[in-house]
């Protein structure tokens, strides 16, 4: 990767997109997080009409079913933000402001949202209060709110929610943590959900790896055999007609670009080169069967190429191996199995498997940068690099991810 050519198209702040799910937990808009170097919310990147365009083009787009859709954004501002004379002209279909409970409730605020509102703009708030009186003032002008489970307590959630039914508001749990409570807001009620309930896993007792995923797991095993050919490879790949399938249709991928015309699975294993055969077996293994939302295999591969970048750019030797450890990191969640169990079943190097569970060793420093990053916890960044070089690895990972998910996922 040409670290200069990287540098010249950074950004001047770190910028990290969240998702938000429905209840069937398809992605319906991405929060965006960011910090310039004084580490403050600054909206006044969006001024810049390219850097805006980069913006709108990178982080709120996304590909399901092998095709790439606009999402909305939510982008939280302060009072003192929305008031300010240089409030830059969002497009309204793009972005919805999110106002800060902190923010100070006045009446000039209060005239600024139903402008706002007038406009056309969708407003949120968030960290609503329900024993704050200065609440009350703002549920008539927004059009979402969002509720910190954590904070008011699932308890009590019912009795808020019956008190805000009257203003036929867009009800959001924020700061779901783990399928229980994803569960349990949904019979609340609830349209819109946030938080990290897709990266923890619901361990099944004793469940082994399904049948589609052994097969990958052999090529896996013999990958890892120096002395591996093409087609040894193939006669372990065409017991899996799918299998098989998705390999030739990846060669002529717009990831690869390759058009050549194809005589045989081991034809195409030699195109492609044992690396990329190696990072594709990986790839498979991490796609969903359908029973995942497609938002975690999107995250796995995220993670997967941004620490890769990462270390690419800072020198690091075997940076695929950082790609592995990275891709896999959520694999547990995707199969439902502790990763301990897990990994008596995955045949890799012990030093992966150790930056997997204990997230130690030069990988698991990496992949533990690439996790702080992506949860925008950008001030407990160690600065493995420049941080301008954390954005532009991230950026660059969120396009790949989508190519690559159209390659998985497309017909």
């Amino acid at each position: 990767m040409n670290q200069q050519k990287d540098m010249d198209d950074q950004l001047q702040v770190l910028l990290a997109r969240q998702p938000i799910f429905t209840k069937n937990q398809d992605v319906a808009a991405f929060e965006l997080l960011f910090r310039d170097e004084s580490g403050e919310i600054d909206l006044t990147v969006a001024e810049d009409r390219g850097t805006l365009e980069v913006i709108s083009n990178t982080y709120s787009n996304i590909c399901q079913n092998g095709e790439t859709q606009s999402l909305p954004c939510y982008v939280k501002v302060t009072d003192k933000t929305l008031l300010s004379e240089n409030f830059p002209e969002l497009p309204k279909n793009q972005f919805i402001l999110e106002l800060l409970g902190s923010s100070e409730v006045t009446a000039p605020l209060l005239k600024r949202l139903k402008e706002f509102g007038n406009e056309g703009y969708r407003i949120a708030l968030s960290d609503y209060d329900p024993e704050d009186p200065k609440f009350s003032q703002l549920l008539g002008l927004v059009h979402v709110v969002k509720l910190d489970i954590l904070r008011l307590g699932l308890d009590n959630l019912p009795d808020i929610i019956r008190k805000l039914r009257p203003y036929h508001l867009e009800l959001l749990a924020d700061k779901v943590e783990t399928q229980e409570q994803f569960r349990g807001c949904l019979e609340m009620g609830f349209g819109l959900y946030q938080g990290f309930f897709l990266r923890r896993p619901e361990p099944v007792r004793g469940k082994k790896v399904s049948g589609s995923k052994v097969i990958l797991l052999q090529l896996l095993a013999e990958l890892e055999n120096p002395n591996t050919t093409a087609q040894s490879l193939e006669q372990i790949a065409i017991n899996d007609p799918a299998l098989t399938f998705k390999i030739l249709r990846v060669v002529n991928s717009a990831a690869f670009s390759i058009r050549r015309e194809i005589e045989s699975l081991s034809h195409a294993i030699t195109l492609l080169g044992m690396d990329q055969i190696r990072r594709w077996v990986m790839l498979f293994l991490a796609a969903s069967d359908g029973s995942k939302p497609d938002e975690l295999t999107r995250n796995m591969l995220l993670r997967g190429r941004m620490c890769e970048l990462l270390a690419e750019m800072a020198g690091r030797q075997s940076p695929i191996n950082y790609f592995i450890v990275g891709l896999l990191s959520q694999l547990d969640v995707l199969l439902d199995m502790d990763m301990p169990a897990l990994m008596e079943q995955v045949p890799l190097q012990q030093e992966i498997k150790q930056a997997l569970l204990n997230r130690s060793g030069g990988l698991g420093e990496v992949l533990q940068e690439v996790e702080f990053y992506e949860e925008a916890r950008f001030d407990e960044l160690k600065g493995l690099l420049d941080r301008p070089f954390y954005e532009v690895a991230y950026r660059h990972s969120v396009n790949w991810a989508q190519q690559v998910m159209g390659a998985l996922y497309g017909d």
